[in-house]
């Protein structure tokens, strides 16, 4: 029962927070709403005993927000992080909705034909070892993820090169 009552708390944490954060005009309060959910996803690792991937989100995460203050603060304009300029047009807002049901539509069906929720009763009674899930994720053979991760650490580095490229000042001559 406690779990349980600790998920609700954290999942409406984690879905208020995501909403605030995709809503808010202020790039810093994204930022931090955005903190506040990936803190939530940890603790949902954490009620789980997935303690490795907990503490795993929490230092990646967290050093990747504070990439995304510093960013923030480097790439927008003074008036901008003080919320002085940047509205929203109804239409934006209109069509961003409308996006999203688009989206929540695409998912449900795609659960409903593969039958993801009916199978997930009969599934959750396998407890997979980490041992298990390591191997997958650091594993070069077929449905193991290393290369991907290779790949996304990559790009990443490519987006922190380019992040500093345009955040870089020109020198006057």
């Amino acid at each position: 029962m406690a779990n349980m009552i600790m998920f609700c708390i954290l999942a409406v944490v984690i879905l208020g927070s995501a909403v605030m954060c995709v809503t808010t005009t202020r790039i810093m309060r994204a930022a931090t709403f955005m903190l506040f959910v990936l803190f939530g996803v940890a603790g949902l690792y954490f009620l789980l005993d997935y303690t490795y991937l907990g503490a795993a989100q929490i230092s990646v995460y967290a050093g990747g927000v504070t990439m995304i203050y510093v960013f923030a603060i480097q790439l927008v304009s003074k008036r901008t992080l003080q919320g002085l300029t940047e509205r929203m047009k109804g239409s934006r807002v209109l069509w961003g909705g409308l996006l999203c049901l688009i989206g929540c539509a695409t998912v449900i069906l795609v659960l409903l034909k593969n039958k993801f929720i009916y199978t997930a009763d009969a599934v959750a009674d396998v407890e997979v070892p980490m041992k298990n899930i390591g191997q997958a994720l650091v594993g070069a053979g077929r449905y193991e993820y290393v290369l991907a991760f290779e790949f996304i650490s990559l790009f990443l580095l490519a987006c922190i090169i380019g992040g500093l490229v345009v955040s870089r000042k020109e020198e006057e001559k």
